[in-house]
């Protein structure tokens, strides 16, 4: 989960297999499969992850066939936008009408749409995004799964509950081989992309990280992410040989005041440059930052959206900042819900084919946020597959949504929301 469609291979083009979905062709990258036409795969994430045998693949899509289209009349119902008498203020509509018919929004514009305060013009601004979110990626939604394996950092982020300062919480490293019965239960389980992460903890180094992508990419027809943080060009080159294709490294905030506070010891060019890098190497890039931080402004969340834009980002990730009460921000404000999902809603109109995720900080001030961030333009979202006796002990913030929860249930309130909205729990890859 992604429950990935099965689809056959049309064509072959410079590495790219061109694979028709019940009429639909998309592309997705072949990095690793000796591929004809007429071959049946899976994709995710727009890389081919299994070669599949012709027998398992229909029957498959003979499952998905009904399925697949009904849910598409229910995202295009609900992705409708105009809402007759409406009284909507004439610059956010001319706006709105701009971006849904592909024409992109500049930072001005975005600031007036993140400035909105009547509910009217919220409502517009939520369906044009959902709208948007709905022309250019149909109703496919990316469920990755995660897998939290150590909350040891060698960083003090003053944001952060797992800063290396912060004494109080009980900390833990997962084995390699607790690591690898994680991602067996969740690939048993149906997910197709799956994110290691932890803190910056050098006790996994190379050699054990390589060792991990290295079977779990011979083991599991999985697209790997890591989350480790800023480690050196070859580390990060030799992930990508040994099967890794995804990377996620947020940069928290394009205000460099803001992060130099934020992060002592870090540089901001430093986590640019990461970035750049690793997009130039192949991988594919989930990035973003925190809303609410001290100091940050309005037009430092617009710069947020196009920095991260910047790097081809694949998947966007922007949560609110939630206080730990063991860190030097324990009393700083959170965000409002309402501000987190107009911001969701603006960046699907500055990137509207960006992967936007529903984080788990939302569901955490909200737990209504995953259903409203998926109709305000989001079409992505995790769920936490790290075994329940170390879930709490990752503790970014405390209180996080879903901590408590068996993976089945939550992968059956994920299958029912999504079901609901008329979202494929799917990615078939680019168009």
């Amino acid at each position: 989960m992604c429950y990935t469609i099965p689809g056959k291979v049309i064509d072959i083009k410079q590495g790219f297999a061109v694979i028709d979905y019940f009429g639909e062709p998309r592309k997705a990258r072949n990095d690793f499969f000796d591929l004809s036409c007429g071959d049946y795969v899976y994709a995710q994430g727009g890389f081919v992850v299994q070669k599949v045998s012709m027998e398992d693949a229909l029957s498959s899509m003979e499952a998905w066939r009904e399925l697949f289209f009904e849910l598409k009349k229910i995202d295009n119902r609900l992705s409708r936008v105009d809402r007759p008498g409406e009284k909507v203020g004439t610059k956010v509509k001319r706006i709105l009408n701009k971006a849904q018919n592909g024409l992109p929004v500049s930072r001005d514009e975005a600031l007036v749409l993140l400035d909105i305060t009547d509910e009217a013009e919220k409502g517009l601004l939520f369906r044009t995004a959902n709208s948007v979110r709905q022309k250019v990626l149909s109703n496919a939604c990316c469920v990755h799964g995660i897998i939290e394996f150590s909350n040891f950092c060698r960083n003090d982020c003053l944001y952060c509950g797992i800063r290396k300062s912060n004494n109080e919480i009980s900390r833990y490293r997962m084995a390699p081989d607790e690591i690898l019965a994680s991602v067996k239960e969740a690939v048993d389980l149906g997910f197709k992309a799956l994110v290691l992460q932890s803190g910056e903890d050098y006790h996994y180094t190379t050699e054990i990280i390589e060792g991990l992508v290295t079977k779990i990419r011979k083991e599991f027809p999985v697209l790997i992410f890591l989350s480790v943080g800023e480690r050196d060009a070859g580390f990060y080159r030799r992930m990508f040989d040994a099967g890794a294709r995804g990377v996620l490294l947020r940069f928290e905030s394009s205000n460099r005041k803001i992060y130099s506070d934020m992060k002592p010891g870090n540089s901001f060019n430093d986590r640019v440059d990461h970035l750049s890098f690793l997009s130039k190497l192949g991988f594919l890039i989930a990035t973003g930052g925190l809303l609410g931080l001290p100091g940050q402004t309005r037009q430092d969340m617009i710069e947020d959206i196009f920095l991260a834009k910047s790097f081809g980002t694949e998947m966007y990730s922007f949560g609110p900042f939630i206080p730990h009460s063991n860190t030097p921000l324990k009393d700083q404000k959170i965000i409002s819900s309402d501000e987190a999902i107009k911001f969701i809603a603006v960046a699907r109109l500055i990137v509207p084919d960006g992967k936007i995720l529903v984080t788990t900080a939302l569901e955490t001030i909200d737990r209504g946020m995953r259903r409203l961030g998926l109709l305000s333009g989001a079409n992505s979202f995790m769920l936490n597959v790290t075994p329940v006796k170390y879930r709490k002990q990752y503790e970014i913030y405390q209180g996080r949504a879903g901590i408590e929860e068996e993976l089945k249930i939550q992968i059956e309130e994920a299958l029912a929301l999504l079901k609901e909205l008329g979202r494929a729990p799917t990615d078939l890859g680019v168009s």
